[in-house]
Parts: structure tokens; C-alpha cells; sequence
């Protein structure tokens, strides 16, 4: 059970994270269907990865419902290749396109005009979307109210001693997506200094990261793309670079020393 104090935790570093480094423009993608692809290739891989996979979908004029439908799997296979597990995904990408023309027509704007409930509901019901894939898609391609919970969200609550890092999904979606109900006016840049350095997971403007949301839907937006670029550039699960990061004031003293020599955490 989630105490008042981790809530109070989570909004202070939504702020001053969002001080530090200001809108992530995360997820990078010019279409929702663009996003969806994305977030079954980012399974398992890096998302440098999964941009190589992308670009081999789009020079192909494939990166859409109807490329996903009509390219034979074979050939889909070898365009996502670099985002390994390729013969996986390219499965998965087929089931999801049968399921939204069976479903709706084959149509996103049908799907994601769902309730968030029904919907995430019936994407975990697909195979190969877990939690976090069909979380991405609701929030990032939808729109949708959910917070996304990955490993490095895990992380970050473990080693500051607010949720051991094997809590259950859901506890852990379900704290943030409380903790930030009263940030969600908070989702437009912030004033304060910035430093110099890495800014989060920060990426270029992109069609779908300037689409308009709910407050809330882009403060849980913003929030997911902070945490991915402290678990990026600080956090790491070897050698943590605890001194540079924005959240060292946050982090319990017994762990400092640990941390610095952390191998594996």
C-alpha cells in the first residue's frame, strides 16, 4: 500500500526534473501508428535499435496500417531486423493490425476513442503486449491517461528506497498515476536554471511529441521521459554517476557509497 509520503516524493522529483531539463518530446514519432510499431520493436533492445528498424519501415513506405498489412512477414522480418527478436515482432505486428480491422475497422482514431479500461484490457489480451507496450501505446499514440512503467522507473524507486525494485506493476503505475494528479498543471516548462550537460532523454520536436493531451495524459508523458533520461545518463544499472544527477539530494546517505561502486544493481 502506497503511503502520502511516496506520492509527496514523486511530485517533487517530477519538479525538479522538469526544472532541470523542460520537455522531454518523448515519444519521437510523426504518426500514432508510428508510435504503436515503436513501442512492440523497443521490446527487449535499445532504442537506437529500434530507430534503424523505423527508418528501414519508412524508406520501404511501409510504416503504416496498411504497409504492416500488406508487406509479406518474410520481407517484414528482414526490415526489423535490427531491432532483434525480429521474427517475434514481426508476428506480433501482423496480429496487431488483424485485431484492429477485425475490431474497428482498421481504424486508430475507432481504437484509442475507447475506454482507457476496455482498451487496455483488450490490447493485453494480444499477443506479445504486456503492460508497459500497451501502456505506451495508450498514452503515447492514444492520448490516454496511464502512466508507463519501465526498468528504469524500477530502479530509480529501488535504490532510493521508495519501492523495492520487484514490486508489482500495477502498485507502481497506480503511485505514480496518483503522485501526479496534482502535477498535472505542471506539464508546461517550469522556471529555474538549467544546467549544462545532458538534458533527460530529451529529443527534437516531433509531430507526435507536440500533440495536444489532457493535462494530465502529458504530465504522465513528461514524467516517463524524465525518468528515461535519469536511468540513461545517471542511474545506469552498473556504474551509477550518482554526483551529477539532479535527484543526488533525494538519494538515502547509507546508499551513496554503495551505489558509486554499484555493479549490477
Amino acid at each position: 500500500m502506497a503511503h502520502p509520503l511516496q506520492e509527496s516524493t514523486l511530485r517533487t522529483y517530477y519538479r525538479v526534473l522538469f526544472r532541470a531539463w523542460g520537455p522531454q518530446h518523448w515519444w519521437p514519432a510523426e504518426t500514432p501508428f508510428e508510435v504503436v510499431v515503436g513501442a512492440y520493436l523497443t521490446q527487449n533492445t535499445a532504442w537506437t535499435n529500434v530507430e534503424r528498424a523505423l527508418e528501414n519501415l519508412r524508406s520501404a513506405r511501409l510504416l503504416s496500417v496498411a504497409g504492416i498489412r500488406r508487406v509479406p512477414l518474410a520481407r517484414l522480418q528482414r526490415l526489423i531486423r535490427p531491432s532483434g527478436y525480429f521474427r517475434q515482432k514481426a508476428q506480433r505486428l501482423k496480429i496487431f493490425v488483424a485485431f484492429l480491422d477485425k475490431r474497428y475497422g482498421g481504424s486508430l482514431a475507432r481504437l484509442f476513442a475507447q475506454p482507457t479500461e476496455k482498451l487496455r484490457g483488450e490490447l493485453l489480451n494480444l499477443n506479445g503486449v504486456g503492460p508497459e507496450t500497451a501502456d505506451s501505446i495508450l498514452l503515447y499514440a492514444g492520448g490516454h491517461p496511464v502512466f508507463v512503467v519501465d526498468a528504469y522507473t524500477r530502479r530509480i524507486l529501488s535504490r532510493h528506497d521508495i519501492l523495492p525494485e520487484g514490486t508489482d506493476y500495477e502498485e507502481i503505475r497506480q503511485l505514480f498515476q496518483r503522485a501526479l494528479e496534482e502535477a498535472g498543471d505542471e506539464a508546461s516548462p517550469l522556471d529555474g536554471p538549467r544546467p549544462s550537460g545532458p538534458s533527460g532523454a530529451a529529443h527534437p520536436p516531433s509531430a507526435m511529441s507536440q500533440v495536444s493531451r489532457g493535462a494530465l495524459a502529458q504530465a504522465y508523458n513528461e514524467m516517463h521521459g524524465l525518468i528515461v533520461g535519469v536511468g540513461k545518463h545517471y542511474c545506469k544499472k552498473a556504474k551509477p554517476a550518482c554526483e551529477e544527477c539532479p535527484l543526488r539530494p533525494f538519494l538515502p546517505a547509507s546508499g551513496v557509497g554503495a551505489l558509486s561502486n554499484a555493479q549490477g544493481l
